[in-house]
């Protein structure tokens, strides 16, 4: 008799069991901590036939790459050799329980001081996409910022075509002055800063400004292939219009959150926000160059900068394709056409075309009901001038800028720590108004007064409160957009429009189905935005214009969420290096 080799059904369902247990075992082990060393630190650098030495990340401008898989952890060690201090913010990463690496200075830590370090210790849980990492203490992200890319978890792919190259495109500005110095001398005589010397691609300014056509970002691609282009917004002040000339972009996502596809030819992106798009080449060599532009997108009444800067979109020639070096430099340019500078409509067409993908996979997950409703007018106005002082702003006073009338004033000590510590007392008070203090037509006819209040005031909400806010701008010192970043979460946007917001009538037309979803949303010029978000993030979280100017002026504003009632609905406590004040 032979021995059967069949294995009997125990063992089947012992080995099935196994490799069940395996697998569930296997998830979290694919998820890595990955390190970094980021050593802020002066360089000279050359833009413009002008060198200044400046404040950078390991001597790069912009600084280095950071990549990660979604649920890795990243432990990165930010080390300050120079004068200043130093602050560096995750910009779009939720940090749940991890507030203490968020890095905006004086609300979740305090700078790194000279010659101090600290290790910026969270996890990537639940998103996966293109964002960014900037300095965020005065004017100092204008030369440190850099790239923070989520891939997804390994075996897990795009919702979109495979791309066959992803190319992150960082637009900047540049200063041929310390832009640390155009702050301050602004802050001390009362009137709008000067503007930048130059936009930037990558850190290049490109070819349509003096002295600079070396300094020109070249995209070398391949005919019949897909790009993803990962195009961040590290500007100061500026939203940008961007175009590349004879090509049409998909996008596909948006502050790293999936996109219901679509097509156009030019894009809108304000400071703070991430788009990714697809960029197909002709299927052919094109026998031409093509230019990739960006200008800005304005609202407001202040000065600007009113340049372009220009990147170049090479194909690359086949080795089947006799061609000297000498006939493509003769190749024609195109340009693209980019919209007027104050172009509302073509900015709110776009916006709207935006819609979550909302499918089983990446579902939308929108508060349908609300715990808490506010009203938050956001815009500029005035101090009075300091006695025996001259002041550059309107009718002799100085600028500022306020969220319901209130220009934030910033502590010295971090409002984390006072409120993990319960040492709030003489740093801020918990009483932030929920809807503006005196009504009046917000968007029309502005008021005489001008003059705003100052205070340090937060809004405490209990742990999974949803919160609906409405932002509304005001015209006062002229209607403007604002892109208002929330640290700490994501928030759908459920609606928007012109003029003043109606609570009776706009609220039925909000998309509740599949709203986009992001952390950073332009408040139309002269109009009104309504996010809807869940509070389920403990800590305190920033939230501000990133127009860099109209932060520093005070529009900005926190919340505190408070613990839930579960261990993991709590903070956990602050590490061992967190920085002192």
């Amino acid at each position: 008799m032979g021995i059967s080799f069949l294995p009997s059904p125990t063992f089947l369902g012992f080995l099935l069991f196994s490799l069940v247990t395996l697998s569930l075992h296997l998830e979290p082990a694919l998820a890595i901590t990955r390190h970094y060393k980021l050593d802020v630190m002066l360089q000279n650098v050359t833009r413009l036939c002008h060198t200044k030495n400046m404040v950078t990340v390991n001597g790069k401008f912009p600084g280095p790459r950071i990549v990660a898989r979604e649920g890795d952890r990243l432990l990165i060690q930010v080390a300050n050799h120079v004068q200043d201090n130093i602050s560096i913010h995750w910009h779009g990463i939720r940090q749940l329980r991890s507030g203490w690496a968020d890095g905006p200075a004086y609300i979740t830590q305090c700078p790194i001081q000279t010659g101090q370090s600290y290790v910026y210790n969270y996890t990537i849980v639940g998103q996966r996409g293109t964002l960014w990492w900037h300095a965020h203490i005065s004017w100092l992200r204008s030369t440190l910022y850099g790239p923070l890319i989520i891939l997804p978890k390994l075996g897990t792919p795009y919702p979109f075509v495979k791309p066959y190259k992803e190319v992150p495109i960082i637009f900047g500005e540049w200063f041929n002055a310390d832009p640390e110095a155009v702050i301050s001398q602004a802050m001390q005589t009362g009137g709008g800063p000067n503007v930048s010397d130059a936009y930037t691609i990558n850190g290049l300014p490109g070819p349509l400004y003096n002295c600079s056509a070396k300094d020109t970002f070249k995209l070398k691609v391949k005919p019949g292939k897909t790009y993803l282009l990962r195009l961040i917004n590290a500007a100061l002040n500026d939203e940008l219009f961007f175009s590349i000339a004879n090509h049409t972009f998909t996008v596909v996502e948006a502050d790293a959150v999936y996109v219901k596809p679509f097509d156009t030819k030019t894009l809108l992106i304000a400071p703070g926000q991430t788009t990714n798009v697809l960029l197909k080449t002709k299927p052919h060599h094109p026998n031409a160059k093509f230019f990739m532009t960006a200008r800005p997108y304005v609202t407001g009444q202040g000065t600007f900068d009113n340049s372009t800067v220009a990147g170049i979109l090479e194909y690359e020639v086949s080795h089947n394709t006799i061609q000297s070096s000498h006939s493509t430099k003769k190749l024609p340019l195109f340009k693209p056409n980019l919209p007027p500078l104050n172009d509302t409509s073509f900015a709110t067409n776009f916006t709207s075309k935006l819609r979550s993908l909302a499918n089983a996979q990446f579902p939308a997950n929108v508060p349908q009901k609300v715990d808490r409703q506010f009203i938050f007018t956001v815009g500029l106005g005035t101090h009075s001038c300091p006695q025996n002082q001259t002041c550059q702003g309107p009718n002799g006073t100085m600028f500022a800028a306020s969220v319901n009338n209130v220009s934030f004033a910033m502590p010295t000590t971090a409002l984390l720590q006072a409120h993990h510590f319960g040492q709030s007392k003489g740093v801020y008070t918990p009483d932030f108004p929920i809807s503006p203090l005196i009504s009046f037509n917000y968007t029309g006819n502005p008021p005489n007064n001008t003059m705003v209040s100052n205070g340090t005031k937060l809004v405490v909400l209990p742990f999974n409160t949803t919160v609906e806010l409405i932002m509304q701008d005001t015209s006062i010192l002229g209607a403007e957009s604002h892109p208002l970043h929330l640290h700490g979460f994501n928030f759908f946007v459920v609606g928007q429009g012109f003029g003043n917001f109606d609570p009776t009538k706009d609220p039925t037309n909000f998309n509740l189905i599949d709203p986009i979803e992001r952390n950073t949303v332009g408040v139309p010029s002269g109009g009104w935005v309504a996010i809807r978000f869940l509070a389920d993030n403990p800590g305190v979280w920033f939230m501000h214009c990133h127009l860099e100017v109209h932060t520093s002026w005070g529009l900005k504003m926190a919340w505190v969420v408070l613990d839930g009632k579960l261990p993991s609905q709590k903070l956990l406590p602050p590490p061992a290096d967190l920085p002192k004040c």
